[in-house]
């Protein structure tokens, strides 16, 4: 069975509420219409009675003769007159006089409302004696003591003037017909885009291309612009997810081959202990001693990849305090004394007391050790680093510096990616992971701030970054 589409379904709902409100005006008029009429007819019925009422005091008695001829000069020979007293017995009838063969009219409709209201009217009832339909109007004048009742036969002519108006419903229609084809404009092009969405919906779940052009041509309304840009942010997605899924290769990789370096050199220093157990004591410790070298380095790169892993999967989970930065950087020249010594470097301080932020103690230090180690490893001989900072209302711009030698320009755009590494045979043997800056730019985001690289005219490089406080 075909399904039935949004765009149809919403044209139908909104024609069927439309026609139900159509046909309940149509009611709702022609009932107010017909009532309007019948009360224009009422009140001039009213009005006869009223003079026939007044006549018969002027007169001061029922001569027949002399009301056949008010009758007559006040409409019209069709005009019908009956005076009927309070129990219902004819006196007078201007058309019909064999008034002892009149039933009782106490139980007609329009005699009983008016003894009950003072008036009374029915309408298209067939008369008994008459055998004529009539328009009846009767008025109970109390003090008399009896009923006039005036009559029009319910003829074509009666019936005409009572009929409504139909010029609303043809209006009715017209306006049904309009918004049809105003609906029909408007959900012709959403059923269209619903079914493009559903065509697209219906590959994306099957994996199949979503490279066909008719997929991307909608109209130009903004459902057709809403969907145009689901489906284009989709493929950037899928875009974007096979070079992540790239990326994760290449990080598999990078990590496979990071952990293999140190894994095999233990593995080849345990061997050579194992299979030679007469080895001299000295050289049995040596070996230990690379081992253990080895293992800190192995220790190191899954720190390293544990503190990326938690900033990327669980930033919520890292608890931020306020940190006294200042503190901080004392204590890792304090902790790297011995390595700067050993390059005959200087670490130029020019932090002012007591900076604070609100962050992670943790990743706060990484920042600041992994950018001093990394000035150690490759700023060279007799230099110096210098860090400063400057107070931006709202944030902290720190600058760290060396007059090292720098890097090569090409290099300088690849410097925080994981694992990027200048000169690969030079770090790893200084024992370098290639995520020290990785750490360093995700734990300066994760602080809501940024950071940049370039090189110094003087020679070094220099690192500039921002943490809220």
């Amino acid at each position: 069975m075909k399904r039935i589409s949004v765009g149809t379904k919403l044209h139908l709902t909104v024609m069927f509420v439309f026609l139900l409100f159509a046909v309940a005006f149509t009611l709702f008029q022609h009932v107010r219409e017909k009532q309007y009429k019948i009360d224009n007819l009422e009140i001039r019925l009213q009005s006869f009675n009223e003079s026939m009422d007044d006549a018969l005091h002027y007169i001061g008695k029922i001569d027949e003769k002399t009301l056949d001829g008010y009758v007559r000069r006040y409409n019209n020979s069709d005009l019908r007159v009956t005076l009927i007293t309070a129990k219902g017995k004819v006196i007078f009838d201007n058309i019909r006089k064999d008034y002892a063969n009149f039933g009782n009219h106490a139980n007609r409709k329009e005699v009983k409302s008016a003894l009950r209201y003072g008036y009374g009217s029915e309408i298209d009832r067939n008369s008994s004696t008459l055998k004529k339909e009539y328009f009846y109007y009767a008025t109970y004048f109390k003090k008399d003591g009896f009923i006039i009742r005036s009559a029009m036969p319910y003829d074509n002519y009666l019936s005409e003037s009572l009929k409504t108006d139909q010029h609303y419903i043809w209006f009715s229609l017209t306006a049904i017909i309009i918004l049809t084809l105003v609906l029909y404009k408007f959900t012709g092009p959403l059923g269209r885009n619903i079914t493009k969405l559903r065509s697209f919906a219906s590959k994306a779940d099957h994996n199949e291309s979503l490279d066909t052009e008719d997929l991307m041509e909608f109209p130009g309304d903004e459902l057709g612009e809403i969907a145009e840009k689901i489906i284009k942010l989709y493929k950037r997605l899928q875009s974007t997810r096979k070079e992540q899924d790239i990326l994760k290769r290449q990080l598999t990789q990078n990590i496979a081959h990071e952990l293999k370096t140190p894994v095999a050199s233990i593995q080849g220093y345990l061997e050579t202990i194992l299979n030679n157990p007469n080895i001299n004591d000295e050289t049995r410790l040596q070996f230990m001693q690379r081992c253990y070298a080895q293992s800190q380095r192995l220790t190191a790169l899954l720190q390293d990849i544990s503190m990326l892993n938690r900033m990327d999967d669980a930033p919520h989970l890292i608890d931020f305090t306020s940190v006294n930065i200042s503190q901080t950087v004392k204590d890792i020249i304090k902790d790297t004394e011995l390595q700067l010594s050993s390059k005959k470097m200087t670490f130029k301080n020019l932090l002012p007391d007591n900076i604070v932020v609100n962050g992670s103690q943790s990743l706060i230090y990484s920042i600041f050790r992994n950018l001093t180690d990394n000035a150690i490893a490759y700023a060279g001989l007799g230099t110096e680093i210098t860090l400063s900072a400057t107070d931006n209302i709202n944030e902290w711009q720190f600058v760290f510096k060396d007059n090292g030698i720098g890097v090569r320009h090409e290099h300088l755009a690849r410097l925080f990616e994981r694992f990027y590494l200048v000169d690969k045979g030079r770090s790893r043997k200084m024992g370098g992971t290639g995520l020290g800056l990785a750490i360093v730019k995700n734990a300066v985001l994760l602080h809501k701030g940024m950071i940049k690289v370039e090189n110094r005219k003087e020679g070094g490089l220099m690192f500039t970054f921002f943490l809220k406080k």
